[in-house]
């Protein structure tokens, strides 16, 4: 894991479980953590040192809101892991303009209202990191419309780092492949199908991908920004 270099105010979406858990975990000795969860409340022994934040992402509002709870606490924002995402079937063969628009508001639409709502806050060595997936350039069958939302997520990352580049402030991604989450509904098949699919010949877990995470919210990523940084294993060589 890169060292953690300064300390930074580092707010984190979807910091409960899963990947954000992991994010949170590796972050937290050397950083002030912002904590936003949506229903299921964060119960780990380093909450009490964090700011935590509960919201619904497809409010409009949250974005902005989380942000404020982040300076409220600690006075300042230097980063921002919008981790926070949502899945859900689109078979072609049905619509549901609903779940979509959700996954659009939380996944895409979410990351454009926390970096507006940071823009005063941020000065040169900003740095916001983006969780993608493989899945937007490996379309997943029966669910192209989540691929479509993180791939758009990936194209508002370069965009976005293009603009804010001059101003010091750098954008960056992280596309995960098969991560092994703990009460994540997977079989023990579908594991070993993901297994055969990555070349390094095991699935991925949280701590990989917060690794990838320190890394690239830290100066000696300094000189990188508008990249997605795949962490798959070599998933789907």
């Amino acid at each position: 894991m890169a060292k953690a270099g300064p300390r930074k105010s580092v707010l984190i979406t979807g910091g409960a479980r899963g990947i954000g858990e992991g994010i949170v975990a590796a972050l937290y000795p050397d950083h002030d953590l912002t904590v936003h969860y949506n229903r299921t409340r964060p119960d780990t022994d380093m909450i009490g040192q964090c700011a935590v934040f509960q919201g619904d992402l497809t409010d409009p509002s949250t974005p902005a809101r989380a942000v404020e709870a982040a300076m409220a606490r600690f006075g300042r924002l230097d980063a921002i892991v919008h981790n926070a995402g949502v899945i859900a079937d689109s078979p072609l063969d049905s619509f549901d303009p609903d779940a979509y628009r959700a996954m659009f508001e939380v996944n895409l639409f979410a990351a454009q209202g926390l970096l507006a709502a940071a823009r005063p806050h941020f000065g040169r060595g900003g740095v916001m990191v983006n969780i993608s997936s493989v899945n937007a350039v490996l379309p997943p069958s029966g669910a192209s419309m989540y691929g479509a939302s993180k791939a758009a997520l990936e194209l508002w990352t370069r965009g976005a780092a293009k603009e804010l580049g001059p101003q010091g402030i750098r954008v960056n991604a992280i596309a995960p492949g098969a991560i092994d989450v703990a009460g994540a509904a997977r079989d023990e098949a579908l594991k070993q199908a993901f297994v055969e699919m990555t070349a390094l010949g095991r699935m991925g877990t949280p701590q990989d991908i917060a690794d990838a995470v320190c890394f690239l919210i830290s100066d000696q990523a300094a000189f990188i920004t508008g990249e997605v940084l795949t962490v798959s294993g070599g998933y789907r060589l």
